[in-house]
């Protein structure tokens, strides 16, 4: 596998394949990243470091993902705001020497097994997603929203990614989905998730919706 130079944006989040992802860039360095992938392909690797972790802990082998930037509005304090696609997973061969402020990294393409294609991963993936849209109904139905579900992919490995962009995880758990090679381990996990969660969340949206037209106050859980 060819080995590319990236610049590094270290943050304390987990971006996944396809998903957005909006960025305010106002260190100087950062800054200065964006003025130069601005002037070359647009694109970057965002690396999940925990707060007060170091930036040079972000050791060999460490999966991170590719943003491109997809649009920038430029603020009167030199800063910006800026929406970012995740595009492929990369590992990091090694943090090399450069002249730019900002970390540089050498990368290696991290590609999944093969597993998304079976049919066994093809069911898997429907139920997942039958599981997500019964989740996301009642969520919205708790907070009166009324926006249509987003749409998610076909493809169960850009599927297991979308999920999980969307649901509330935390960031350790994210990092291992995102370091996961198999599609079919991914939709397993999140089955599991949402398996725990579905019967709670659609219970209080049923309580919530009769509260809203009896007229007796707020819901309960009884």
């Amino acid at each position: 596998m060819s080995a590319r130079r990236l610049p590094l944006f270290p943050l304390p989040l987990v971006l996944f394949p396809g998903a957005p992802l909006p960025l305010h860039v106002f260190e100087p360095r950062y800054r200065r990243m964006l003025a130069d992938c601005l002037d070359g392909d647009r694109r970057f690797g965002i690396a999940y470091l925990p707060d007060q972790a170091p930036e040079d802990s972000i050791a060999r082998g460490h999966v991170g993902c590719i943003a491109k930037i997809e649009r920038v509005t430029a603020l009167e304090d030199g800063c910006s705001n800026i929406l970012v696609t995740g595009e492929t997973r990369f590992a990091i061969e090694r943090q090399v020497p450069d002249p730019s402020p900002y970390r540089v990294a050498e990368i290696i393409p991290y590609d999944d097994a093969s597993d998304a294609t079976s049919a066994d991963v093809q069911v898997l993936a429907a139920h997942v997603r039958a599981l997500f849209d019964r989740v996301a109904q009642a969520a919205r139905a708790l907070s009166d929203e009324r926006e249509s579900l987003p749409e998610l992919p076909t493809d169960p490995a850009a599927l297991s990614f979308g999920i999980a962009s969307l649901i509330d995880l935390d960031l350790d758990k994210r990092q291992s989905l995102l370091v996961s090679r198999s599609a079919g381990e991914r939709l397993d996990t999140l089955e599991h998730m949402l398996v725990a969660a579905v019967d709670r969340l659609e219970h209080r949206a049923g309580v919530h919706e009769r509260a809203k037209s009896n007229g007796h106050g707020p819901e309960t859980d009884g």
